[in-house]
């Protein structure tokens, strides 16, 4: 696990490449504090750099590696399974390995396949791979995008990172907001593709750039190598059972952890109280030797800590369990401020700064890697919002629909606001598309309307004909919709979008490699994924029971109290509700919303902005303080991530205590 960074001119350097390369790299340290490595070629104007987290191959895994003939360089960022096996059979072809990194399998792959060379990778990465001969730089993105990577395009030049605060330290790239952006940032959803902000953009999952230099100017082409699909009506085979699926599901879960648990450091597991890491933690005891190091977050509210769950699974597989309790005075303040600088985005809750010190507190125990439930909801049905759909959309039987829907509520009553909303909202452009508005973005579609009032005059002007909420919309393939169960498109939209936005950065990536420690989602293995996208949607929401066909595959590894437990969503207690939370929050808002700060940034209007504030301190209606809490976490985003990123006389540094 790494960071890459680098840049490419079509026509040479006319600059201290070297220099402002190792300037790029500088900044990704906490993603590879153990070593750094650079290309740097005048004459092809390509400059890759490299800093690394020793995982696998400790003593000669350092990059940029060479291909074969000295043709190709790669730099990596993630991992690659099941290497071992492709080396053996690359080398049974002929094949000369000079390391034992997995990462050296891609440039064998590519030498004997070309393009096509990405289907044989397996795993969570991004890669740049250079082609001396065909002048060819090729930027690549994991399936679902568990690795990020950034790019900007600018006069037959492409600068590219595994994070963009090494974007902003070349001079050449602009640090700018895109107005369009901003209010994606304050209603939570992101356009797959784009950032928060100008010009800056992210490689889309699934897809590679291929970039080639044609004279002085640069051929960009973006090709799509694998989309999460599910089958049209009609083409399940209805003659495959229940226990097929089962034992499937217990056959590509049992790898892909399997697989993941391959490193040469110790392999610990993340652990809450939900049926997606417990999952993980039975299968990896299962398969090790000595006690699996187990780490839980504990809140201290008990309508949001689920950490006597995860103990009890922790005492059935005989795990090591860390527990990390968090109050206030860890989820804000300087906490609050530092994973805003890793995650380079809004956060709706607190949630990615406990991730945060969690990751902290795994990398002070001397662990580099986890394997993380990510994934699970998306692949088999388990959020909320998507019951909702089922409900509405895939049942025919009106006394069921009500029962499970009437339960549905009342069991996730203290999310409504944020994941769920209070009343059905519609859109004229995802009714063309789906056929009806997908429940997950209802939430934000409430939000957005009493976010894009407190805007600055000039960016309501300048956005006036701006629908975002079409925009969204128009992202998605139609072929991947069209005559798909309304589950199918629930789940798919939200994997284009929210998976990757939220759940993989600032849950996710960001602030795992924010302490040099590597997670490994193994649910989002793309032989699981496969099959979970096949299995009927009856066997993934079951009545009134989501992820059914996961339950009963882990059935004999879970605790009974997980097991026979309805979804609940791993969130952290939001900043209204305890006093100390308010205070803490408050602290926040008067050092990054106050009048002069909202005039400098020049995102709202003071007047409207500062009338909001004093509304969210005076309400007590719990579903519109769920709603004002998380817009007033992305309005406390914008301003930190203004003065981390925006103002130039500020350093791309780290925030220190």
């Amino acid at each position: 696990m790494c960071g890459i960074a680098g840049f490419y001119h079509a026509g040479g350097f006319d600059i201290d490449a070297e220099n402002r390369l190792q300037n790029m790299v500088a900044v990704l340290n906490h993603r590879g504090p153990e070593g750094r490595g650079y290309h740097v070629d005048t004459n092809k104007g390509i400059a890759m750099g490299h800093t690394r987290l020793s995982i696998i191959d400790l003593e000669t895994g350092d990059q940029p590696l060479w291909g074969p003939d000295h043709n190709c360089v790669l730099t990596t960022n993630g991992e690659f399974y099941d290497y071992k096996r492709i080396r053996a059979a690359l080398t049974c072809k002929g094949a000369r390995f000079k390391t034992k990194s997995d990462s050296e399998i891609a440039l064998h792959l590519y030498d004997r396949f070309g393009l096509e060379f990405v289907r044989g990778l397996r795993g969570e990465f991004a890669v740049a791979l250079f082609d001396r001969k065909e002048r060819r730089l090729i930027l690549i993105r994991d399936r679902f995008g568990i690795k990020p990577l950034y790019y900007y395009i600018n006069d037959g030049r492409i600068y590219y990172a595994s994070e963009i605060k090494a974007l902003f330290t070349h001079p050449a790239i602009p640090r700018e907001f895109s107005h369009r952006a901003v209010v994606h940032q304050l209603m939570h959803t992101m356009i797959p593709g784009t950032t928060a902000y100008r010009d800056i953009h992210a490689v889309r999952p699934g897809t590679m750039l291929i970039i080639t230099a044609r004279g002085s100017t640069l051929d960009i082409k973006e090709r799509q190598y694998w989309d999460m699909t599910f089958p049209q009506k009609g083409e399940i085979d209805d003659m495959l059972s229940e226990q097929y699926f089962i034992e499937t599901v217990q056959e590509k879960l049992l790898e892909a952890v399997s697989l993941r648990l391959e490193a040469d450091v110790p392999v610990g597991c993340y652990l809450s109280g939900g049926i997606d890491s417990c999952s993980m933690l039975g299968l990896a005891s299962a398969t090790q030797q000595s006690p699996v190091k187990a780490f839980t977050i504990s809140f201290d509210h008990a309508e949001y800590d689920e950490s006597a769950i995860a103990r009890e699974m922790a005492e059935r597989t005989g795990a090591d369990q860390e527990v990390l309790n968090l109050t206030a005075d860890d989820l804000y303040g300087d906490n609050y401020i530092k994973t805003m600088w890793h995650a380079e985005r809004t956060f709706y809750n607190t949630l990615g700064v406990a991730k945060y010190c969690m990751s902290r507190r795994v990398h002070d125990c001397g662990y580099k890697v986890v394997v993380t439930g990510e994934g699970s909801d998306e692949l088999f049905g388990g959020y909320p919002s998507f019951k909702r759909d089922m409900f509405l959309h895939g049942l025919t039987d009106e006394a069921d629909r009500k029962t499970y829907q009437d339960a549905l509520e009342k069991n996730n009553r203290i999310f409504t606001g944020a994941i769920l909303a209070e009343s059905e909202m519609t859109h004229p452009a995802f009714e063309q598309l789906c056929g009806f508005t997908p429940s997950w973005i209802q939430p934000w579609m409430h939000t957005l309307e009493i976010a894009r009032p407190l805007l600055h005059d000039d960016i309501l002007a300048d956005i006036s004909t701006y629908d975002p909420i079409e925009a969204i919309a128009a992202s998605f393939n139609p072929g991947q919709i069209e005559k798909r169960h309304p589950l199918d498109i629930a789940q798919y939209t939200w994997i284009k979008t929210m998976l990757e936005c939220q759940i993989l950065n600032w849950g996710g990536d960001r602030v795992d490699m924010a302490n040099a420690m590597e997670s490994r989602p193994a649910f989002l293995d793309h032989h699981v994924a496969e099959l979970a996208g096949v299995i009927p949607p009856a066997m993934r929401i079951n009545g009134n029971v989501e992820k059914w066909i996961l339950r009963e595959a882990m059935k004999d590894i879970l605790p009974e109290v997980l097991y026979t437990r309805e979804k609940f969503a791993f969130m952290a207690p939001p900043g209204h509700t305890e006093q100390q939370k308010r205070q803490a929050l408050d602290e926040l808002i008067t050092a990054y919303l106050n009048p002069d700060m909202i005039k400098d940034a020049g995102l709202f209007d003071v007047g409207r902005l500062t009338g909001f504030i004093e509304e969210y301190r005076t309400d007590s209606d719990p579903v519109s303080l769920v709603r004002k809490d998380a817009l007033l976490n992305h309005l406390l985003g914008l301003h930190i991530l203004h003065e981390q990123f925006i103002k130039n006389r500020v350093p791309v540094v780290e925030p220190v205590r």
